[in-house]
């Protein structure tokens, strides 16, 4: 398991603070995923899209977990609870949608820190959906459009954490200041570069969200290069490192590939105000070969991650990988 170390890198900071020169990131894991998957589900309309942690991680990687499905269609499963446990085939158990009709594309999914049970589902259109997951259900609290979304965009990721003040940061601790933020985005192709954007999210004692001031950032995969959608996930890690999936993907049957990759990192400066940092040059923290990745957690006290795949008809597929979350 690789240590962390300090990553010099040229950091552009959106938002308010100075210039960062460098950041503490997980260091970069060599050689690809191997092929240590357990199958969640053969055929297009078993993909993950989306997954959040619902327990704590066992010693022997066993892992509970929501997911969400971008399927489309009124009968399609877009909900599920998980229980993945290392060398087993994941069980799976569809969950119900209260609170309207199921949405389409469902591409992102992440636990509220501090509320039991509590998520954000988002649609590939920024849809989001405050859910209560609980007794075979995912009940919908609240519907919203997240800011900052532009015609065109394809939201496909989304993370919420509390992070740390930019002095704790520079430090290397991890103290919290109890502020949740949210990071969301479009995942871009080729070309056109992903954009990840940030902000304070509260939510009144309605469940009903409201966001302050929104700082934006484009990133760009440093792995694959072809058919890329650059920003396939994210998540924040305890101390605020923000870490990003990416994949190649050229169409239903493949071949897929994939990395997860040090992007940057999320903070809060003096007054309050979050800070996105984004890494000129990200550096690829591990490969995963012959899989699309499009879901990825952080396993609590742990470096290591839950990742999850949309790899279209050949379904999906769970693992765990260490090195991933340890910024």
């Amino acid at each position: 398991m690789p240590p962390t170390k300090l990553i010099r890198s040229a950091l552009a900071t959106v938002g308010a603070g100075t210039l960062i020169a460098a950041v503490a990131l997980p260091a970069a894991y060599a050689g690809d995923g191997g092929d240590d998957w357990q199958s969640a589900g053969k055929g297009k309309t078993s993909g993950i899209s989306g997954i959040a942690v619902s327990g704590t991680a066992g010693a022997a990687d066993d892992v509970d977990a929501i997911v969400v499905r971008d399927n489309k269609e009124p009968d399609e499963n877009r909900v599920a609870s998980v229980a993945y446990r290392d060398g087993k085939d994941p069980d799976v158990d569809p969950l119900d949608w209260k609170g309207g009709s199921p949405p389409s594309d469902l591409e992102a999914l992440a636990a509220v820190p501090g509320e039991k049970n509590g998520y954000l589902a988002v649609a590939s259109s920024g849809e989001a959906f405050h859910l209560q997951v609980a007794d075979g259900e995912a009940k919908v609290v609240d519907t919203f459009t997240l800011p900052a979304v532009e015609f065109g965009d394809e939201i496909e990721n989304l993370a919420l954490g509390t992070p740390s003040s930019s002095a704790a940061a520079a430090h290397g601790t991890s103290a919290r200041e109890g502020k949740l933020v949210a990071v969301w985005g479009d995942r871009g192709k080729d070309d056109r570069p992903g954009t990840l954007h940030a902000a304070p999210l509260s939510f009144d004692s309605s469940g009903k969200s409201h966001f302050g001031d929104v700082q934006s950032a484009e990133v760009r995969a440093p792995y694959p290069t072809e058919d890329v959608r650059h920003a396939s996930d994210t998540e924040l890690t305890e101390s605020g490192a923000l870490v990003v999936s990416s994949a190649s993907d050229p169409g239903d049957d493949g071949p897929f590939d994939s990395a997860v990759y040090a992007a940057g990192r999320v903070s809060l400066d003096d007054s309050g105000a979050v800070v996105l940092s984004v890494a000129k040059e990200p550096e690829v923290l591990k490969k995963f070969e012959k899989h699309k990745v499009e879901a990825l957690a952080c396993l609590p006290g742990s470096d290591k991650a839950v990742l999850g795949t949309d790899d279209e008809n050949d379904g999906g597929s769970l693992t765990t990988a260490g090195g991933l979350c340890g910024g």
